[in-house]
This record gives structure tokens, C-alpha cells and sequence, in this order.
């Protein structure tokens, strides 16, 4: 059984998809961008639009009855790989002791011209 995961604690999708799936006892998030709950993109520099990713994140994971310290993977995007380390740190802080599996990659531009967007896989 496939399910969709919908919560208004996190900006609704901007295009033809869901949040996240559940599937298989496992949550598949959307990337999400620092896109207020209400759909304002949050103006800033990477910090300031990374915290809000993170909270999108943990608001969707939670929704779909699963939390940080159930991820199983990640997939950073930066617009600009000099913000690594600054994210990295953010990162590092909302995860703590937790360390998932992940990816880093550039991209050339992301949705909304956000800086950094961010997806997740974990067990629910």
C-alpha cells in the first residue's frame, strides 16, 4: 500500500507531486526548499534558508510518523558549493549524533532560485 503524506506544518508542493510517499514501512520526502508553510520563499543567505529546509523536513518526516533519527538517506542541492560548509554545520546540528547516508551535489539552479533544497529517506 502506497500512501501520500500532507501536512500543513510545511509548504505545499509547487508542481504535480506529494510531500512524501510511505511505502513499504519507508517515507520518501520531496526536496524541500526554504519555502515558508504558508508558500513564501524565505529570503537569505544559505543558513537562513537551510534552518527552514530542515524544519519543512522534520515537519513532513513527522508527519508521516517518522524523525530525523529514522533517516536513512539525504540528497543536499546547492546552487553554490562554497555554502557547503555552512550547511554542513546546520546539517550536523539538526541530525546530532545521528549520521544518514549522503549526497552533495551542485546544481545549476534550484526551484524558486532557493540556495539550498534538501530530501529525505527513512523508516516510519
Amino acid at each position: 500500500m502506497i500512501k501520500n503524506v500532507q501536512t500543513p506544518h510545511a509548504p505545499a508542493a509547487i508542481g504535480p507531486y506529494s510531500q512524501a510517499m510511505i511505502a513499504n514501512g519507508m517515507v520518501f520526502t520531496s526536496g524541500q526548499i526554504a519555502l515558508t508553510p504558508s508558500g513564501e520563499m524565505l529570503e537569505g543567505d544559505v543558513a537562513v534558508q537551510c534552518v527552514q529546509v530542515l524544519a519543512n523536513l522534520k515537519a513532513v518526516l513527522e508527519e508521516a510518523g517518522s524523525s530525523f533519527s529514522r533517516v536513512i538517506k539525504t540528497t543536499i542541492f546547492l546552487a553554490d558549493m562554497d555554502d557547503f560548509a555552512a550547511v554542513n554545520s546546520i546539517y550536523a546540528e539538526a541530525f546530532g549524533e545521528h549520521k544518514p547516508a549522503r549526497s552533495t551535489v551542485a546544481v545549476k539552479t534550484l526551484p524558486k532560485n532557493a540556495l539550498v533544497e534538501i530530501d529525505a529517506i527513512a523508516l516510519v
